[in-house]
């Protein structure tokens, strides 16, 4: 069974990446052939600074590498180090309807939010996010909730493909994370956690223990002071609810009798010291992997992530008549 997964490497990455995707890549690597990716190709798709490219690739590696992901278990590489990716996807886009992208939430989401007209490469990101997957001949992609309708793309492109060329891919499917698959932003529990926006809405694997303190007691809550987990009526407590699961590993009901008639302040201050020891291990990492070392598995990963992007091409390539 093989899994593939990646990261945009856009910047701190925060809990909400942890708890919806890297934490469960973890667990799979002893499970199944795993593949994981920092793809810094769908990175540019929106606007980003280039002098940071670099440092920001080297963060997301720390991040992957600090969470337990072990490169001698699992093949973990940079997308833009192999080639095949951008290959396939131009290959993949010429048997996707435009319609089926311009559908996507995800697209019309964040052509809103862009002062200047979207990119064509923001239009064709889940053809290149269906290459990284079918590339792999991938059985299972662990995603958040925000990235499913992505993957329900990639199966109608592979099926496509598979009656127009015959059989060349796997059909993938979709695995959720059941805790933490889709974490609020602490200042507007409505939106999802990000990177960029209001700092303070996020909380990077870095931060320090001062930060993380601050950013839990000015979290926002909801009226009354009872700490139960109802989405709609309390979004604020039911988001800081679920980061506790996560990091804990204990259910939201028994969160929820641990702090029965305990106030918000008793239950954030606790919040903050969970996530304070539990994030410790990623500000050692930091200190402790060098560049080199870094760049090091990175390239080794990649050599044997091409191995097996080359086997599918050459099918595809003789199925689609090219050689």
């Amino acid at each position: 069974m093989r899994v593939f997964s990646g990261v945009r490497p856009t910047g701190n990455i925060h809990i909400g990446n942890y708890l919806g995707a890297i934490k469960n890549w973890v667990e799979l690597q002893d499970k199944a052939d795993c593949v994981f990716c920092i793809v810094d190709w769908h990175a540019i798709t929106t606007p980003y600074e280039p002098k940071k490219m670099q440092k920001y690739i080297q963060e997301t590696a720390i991040a992957y590498l600090a969470a337990g992901l072990d490169p001698k278990k699992c093949i973990f590489f940079v997308q833009s180090q192999v080639k095949e990716h951008v290959e396939l996807s131009w290959i993949l886009g010429c048997v996707t309807p435009v319609g089926d992208l311009f559908r996507m939430t995800q697209y019309k989401e964040k052509s809103k939010e862009l002062k200047e007209n979207p990119s064509a490469g923001l239009l064709n990101y889940p053809i290149l996010m269906a290459a990284d997957i079918l590339l792999y001949q991938t059985d299972i992609v662990p995603v958040g909730k925000d990235q499913v309708q992505h993957v329900e793309l990639t199966r109608e492109i592979a099926r496509r493909f598979n009656r127009k060329f015959g059989k060349t891919f796997k059909i993938p499917r979709v695995q959720i994370s059941k805790i933490g698959a889709k974490i609020m932003s602490l200042q507007n529990p409505k939106k999802k956690m990000a990177k960029t926006g209001n700092p303070r809405g996020c909380i990077g694997l870095f931060d320090s223990k001062k930060e993380i303190k601050e950013k839990i007691m000015k979290a926002v809550t909801d009226p009354g002071r009872e700490i139960k987990y109802d989405p709609v009526k309390k979004p604020g407590i039911s988001n800081l609810l679920t980061i506790y699961s996560g990091f804990s590993g204990k259910p939201i009901k028994e969160i929820e009798k641990e702090f029965k008639g305990a106030g918000y302040e008793e239950f954030k201050k606790s919040l903050a010291d969970l996530l304070i020891e539990k994030l410790e291990p990623f500000r050692k990492a930091k200190k402790e992997f060098s560049r080199e070392k870094i760049n090091k598995i990175l390239k080794e990963g990649a050599k044997r992530a091409q191995k097996i992007a080359q086997k599918t091409m050459l099918k595809v390539r003789k199925n689609t008549g090219l050689v």
